[in-house]
């Protein structure tokens, strides 16, 4: 069987499980199947596919049309032009919160002490660490995060294992950043198969209305902010007035939309 074939036939499986994109998620299982990139299979379209590849490409096939995520697959997911290393410990990093890395560069100076609360992946933190001269600190209370976020932080992060801010003392931090549990329990049925079984239900669902974690994480992170500092989170769909109401207090709230119009990012200072 040629690679060529083989994509057309892994295309079909997909499409027939009804999974998007069934091409480019074949030709993503089948590079990946191969230790290529996508664009080998264009050079090499003619080629046998091996034994070897044809059973691991079947399996990855298989699990995709089980609804595991592509990502969880190959153990990888691009975020702001870098590659990140996922596994189920942690969220799969989304295109919306590269708005929140956005606005954190558009505030931070040389030097600041950065706290990245909830760091899964590590994709937020290690972003900023890389882009800005800034000390980055990440915090999660799952070990299995932090293992991975470790492994994508390069020793450029240092992590904790906590609850929110608890693990550190008032006022030591220029900015706190945070992309937290915000997905109302209510939602759960409504959610795509791929996010629901397989994304780490702690790392999603905050209670009833979706705002459990910010009504304790905003005090939290006034009280670790040095006074003018700031504190920059994305937040879910249709809670920017709530978001509003609990951020009474903080000096020149803002919040911003993402590319689809829908307000995502909050940033504010702590007056």
């Amino acid at each position: 069987m040629t690679l060529r074939t083989a994509l057309a036939q892994g295309a079909k499986l997909l499409n027939d499980a009804g999974i998007d994109a069934p091409r480019l998620t074949a030709e993503v299982l089948l590079a990946h199947a191969l230790r290529q990139e996508r664009i080998y299979l264009v050079a090499h379209s003619e080629d046998e596919l091996t034994e070897v590849g044809w059973i691991h490409y079947g399996r990855y096939l298989h699990e995709r049309m089980k609804g595991k995520p592509t990502q969880y697959i190959t153990r990888r997911q691009e975020f702001y032009g870098r590659d990140y290393y996922v596994a189920p410990g942690v969220l799969i990093p989304r295109p919306e919160t590269e708005l929140l890395v956005e606005r954190v560069l558009g505030v931070v100076r040389a030097g600041d002490r950065v706290l990245d609360v909830g760091v899964g992946s590590g994709c937020v933190g290690v972003t900023l660490a890389r882009e800005a001269s800034v000390r980055v600190f990440g915090v999660d209370i799952s070990g299995d995060a932090l293992v991975i976020a470790g492994r994508n932080a390069s020793g450029l992060v240092g992590f904790v294992l906590g609850d929110l801010c608890s693990a550190f003392g008032d006022g030591v931090f220029d900015v706190v950043v945070s992309n937290p549990p915000y997905v109302p329990e209510g939602d759960r049925a409504g959610l795509a198969v791929e996010v629901r079984d397989w994304e780490p239900a702690g790392a999603l669902f905050a209670g009833v209305e979706g705002l459990d974690i910010y009504r304790r994480l905003i005090p939290e992170a006034w009280r670790v902010l040095k006074p003018g500092g700031v504190f920059a989170f994305e937040f879910g769909f249709g809670q920017a007035a709530a978001i509003g109401e609990l951020m009474a207090g903080w000096g020149a709230v803002e919040i911003f939309a993402d590319l689809a119009g829908i307000p995502r990012v909050a940033v504010g200072r702590r007056g």
